[in-house]
């Protein structure tokens, strides 16, 4: 549990810090800035996507592969084309501002610096997913603290001193990135490249379909729902405000059980119980945020709720489809694992076309339902837990990726 917890905060604290800093900008220079959160947030599954061959595949076939020089080769690559692909954002960021149905001379200047944030968040976790599979936690839990109050100190201290935009932007900017480029040398090794670039893709491919069609499903989604007008808007953004720190903290459960797995300490009923501990963490937290925040913003207190609601619900299905996809896409078939998280997303893309602003809730729950049945069915047609949690393989059954049994592996004491 204390692992779990340690990944969760850093996790948490990576969005929860972007959360804030919106929020106390619509203060200090434009009620209008908290606005940029929603506009940019289809891009944060960007991160997803290059993470999970580049960092998370890399980790785990430094393990599997026996390879030394994955983690280092996909980190410098991965960092490459996030840097390429988010300047390419920012190049653009007009068009995009324009495409989600907002104003693009009021968002650019502060779009471009949630753009570099973003750029440098990514470069950022892959040197903490490098860290969580070296075991040394306590040392990415610091450089995530100092990362977030970095970060926000900056950019708030330096609004509270100018309300110039550009300059705001320029300064935050210059240190944030300063620290990454610090703590990405400061953790970098000696290696030859060398990265089977199928094996990173076949470790991960389920979360990297994952995050392909969530970005797709966000980017046309929310342009879709904000047509409906700022009320909706609004309600939008405010419960994205208090639920998107939850929804990062809880993928530590699904990072953990890669971890575990990887090393093969997992146990699925230590890993559920763990999981579900730390949600009811999580629904307290959104709780407070909602009552704490409310009082500032005009809301549609009914309309809101329906939107909270969903949310609670999707939260409630995700720790059991998490630990069993982890589990599947390493021990079973990642062909299929990924197939069948292709077809989840799918139907969730298609939801968010519905011409109702809450066609991304349906879409979400749609396709919750779809992994929680199909994860659940495949993973105890083909494996066993016992008492102890402990997972063996069903006999008769063939498991060509099976590399090893779970029924005498030790429990994960940590």
């Amino acid at each position: 549990m204390r692992r779990l917890l340690k990944i969760s905060f850093d996790q948490a604290l990576l969005s929860l810090t972007p959360i804030l800093s919106w929020f106390c900008l619509s203060l200090l220079i434009d009620k209008n800035l908290i606005s940029v959160f929603t506009i940019t947030y289809p891009l944060q599954y960007i991160c997803g996507i290059i993470r999970s061959p580049f960092s998370i595949g890399a980790n785990i076939s430094k393990n599997r592969d026996k390879n030394k020089n994955a983690v280092m080769s996909g980190l410098v690559l991965g960092s490459i084309i996030a840097m390429l692909v988010y300047g390419f954002t920012i190049l653009h960021i007009d068009s995009f501002i324009n495409f989600m149905n907002m104003d693009a001379s009021v968002y650019h200047t502060f779009a471009i610096y949630a753009v570099i944030i973003l750029a440098l968040q990514t470069i950022f976790t892959f040197v903490l997913d490098k860290l969580y599979y070296e075991n040394q936690n306590n040392r990415a839990n610091r450089y995530s603290i100092i990362f977030s109050l970095l970060n926000f100190s900056i950019l708030i201290g330096t609004a509270l001193l100018v309300r110039d935009s550009i300059t705001i932007v320029t300064v935050t900017s210059i240190v944030m990135s300063v620290f990454t480029l610090y703590v990405f040398l400061r953790n970098c090794n000696r290696f030859r490249f060398r990265l089977n670039f199928l094996h990173c893709l076949k470790y991960d491919s389920s979360s990297l379909a994952s995050y392909f069609f969530g970005f797709l499903t966000f980017l046309f989604g929310l342009s879709n729902a904000l047509e409906f007008g700022a009320e909706y808007g609004l309600a939008i953004t405010f419960v994205s405000l208090i639920t998107d720190t939850q929804w990062d903290a809880l993928e530590s459960v699904t990072i953990l059980a890669k971890v575990n797995v990887s090393q093969k300490k997992f146990n699925y009923k230590k890993s559920l119980r763990n999981a579900y501990a730390l949600l009811s963490v999580l629904y307290i937290s959104s709780l407070v945020m909602f009552f704490g925040l409310c009082q500032f913003y005009p809301l549609n207190l009914p309309l809101t709720l329906v939107f909270l609601g969903f949310e609670f619900l999707d939260f409630l299905l995700c720790p059991a489809y998490y630990l069993y996809t982890s589990f599947l896409q390493l021990n079973w078939s990642a062909a299929n694992t990924t197939v069948n998280r292709i077809i989840a997303r799918s139907l969730r893309l298609c939801c968010s076309f519905l011409p109702t602003p809450f066609c991304n809730c349906i879409g979400s729950i749609t396709s919750t339902l779809y992994q929680l049945a199909t994860t659940k069915f495949f993973f105890y047609r083909n494996f066993l837990v016992d008492k102890n949690g402990r997972v063996s393989r069903r006999r008769g059954h063939r498991q060509p990726s099976l590399r090893y049994h779970y029924s005498d592996l030790p429990v994960d004491k940590d």
